[in-house]
């Protein structure tokens, strides 16, 4: 056993921290969460272990005709770890009571690819600059992409950005995030 975490060790030595997943015992998934938080805030590792979390979603169920919104775990019996991999962070993870390991090959964690993360929802693009009413943009995601448009309106707060785009000879009115946009 000490023999795997010692290659851990090696192969993640000054790397950035990455997504890993936790298998879990089946309702345990945030006791683990809150564990790993507790250990990580007393042993002061936040700079090994930065996120930790349960992804859920709030869905509507209706029972005997009464509709309510129940928060329910998208991935149950799995915890996601955003961490750098040393022994220590390895062992507070795979030792809290309820993990029955990590997703990967034997001992060894496998980080997510971006591709994988993105699909979780779990981490959000930073905005590049920033825009103006009137200036004109560069569409760089949806079914407009590639088109060029003008900024009507901003919501920084929310992350959107109300633009027009010429189709057809009309100014067309789009709805966006602002990580959908570029400055040109």
């Amino acid at each position: 056993m000490a023999e795997k975490t010692s290659e851990i060790t090696k192969s993640s030595e000054n790397s950035e921290s990455k997504w890993y997943v936790l298998h879990t015992y089946s309702g345990y998934e945030n006791k683990v969460m809150n564990d790993i938080l507790t250990l990580v805030e007393n042993r002061g590792m936040g700079h090994l272990i930065e996120e930790v979390m349960v992804p859920t979603e709030v869905v509507t169920e209706t029972v005997d005709g009464k509709t309510k919104e129940v928060e329910i775990k998208r991935y149950p019996c799995y915890v996601y770890v955003k961490m750098v991999v040393t022994n220590e962070t390895w062992y507070v993870c795979r030792n809290t009571r309820g993990v029955t390991g990590f997703i990967g090959i034997g001992s060894e964690p496998i980080p997510l690819s971006d591709e994988e993360v993105a699909g979780l929802g779990v981490t959000s693009k930073t905005i590049e600059g920033s825009y103006k009413v009137g200036e004109i943009v560069t569409v760089t995601s949806g079914p407009l992409d590639g088109y060029e448009a003008v900024i009507k309106e901003l919501d920084e707060s929310n992350a959107k950005v109300v633009v027009t785009v010429s189709m057809f000879g009309r100014d067309t009115p789009a709805t966006l995030d602002l990580t959908s946009i570029k400055k040109r």
